[in-house]
């Protein structure tokens, strides 16, 4: 290479929310994300499309326990500090239409959820389910 040579970036696409905006963090603390950078961003390898932010109540988590699910309880082997009602956290876009369907959804971070939830849940729905 020569001297002062500056390697270019690979240029990524912005992650866009389902507003159609840039793609805003979820949570930091917790650190959210299926990559663990804060963002409900997705790729090839998030299988469970882990794309909704939402805000964590007591009825959800019991309601994901049930399931199968358990985000309260920690697993540090996973650093996974288990959530608490507030939380803020990127969920599997499955997870959040089925108790949407249940009555059990929590709310969600519009401006925090990736675009790709479309193609799972409606925007309609999400709206509905909107923090102020």
């Amino acid at each position: 290479m020569p001297d002062g040579f500056i390697p270019r970036r690979e240029e990524r696409p912005v992650a866009r929310n389902v507003l159609g905006g840039v793609l805003l963090p979820c949570s930091m603390a917790p650190l959210t994300g299926w990559f663990r950078d804060g963002c409900c961003n997705t790729g090839e390898s998030d299988t469970g499309l882990h794309t909704i932010c939402v805000e964590m109540t007591a009825e959800f988590l019991a309601f994901s326990q049930e399931r199968g699910n358990d985000l309260s309880t920690p697993r540090p082997e996973y650093e996974f500090p288990g959530l608490k009602p507030g939380d803020r956290w990127c969920l599997c876009a499955a997870r959040w239409e089925e108790a949407r369907r249940a009555g059990k959804a929590p709310r969600v971070v519009l401006a925090a959820t990736h675009e790709a939830t479309l193609l799972v849940a409606d925007i309609a729905h999400l709206r509905a389910h909107a923090t102020a």
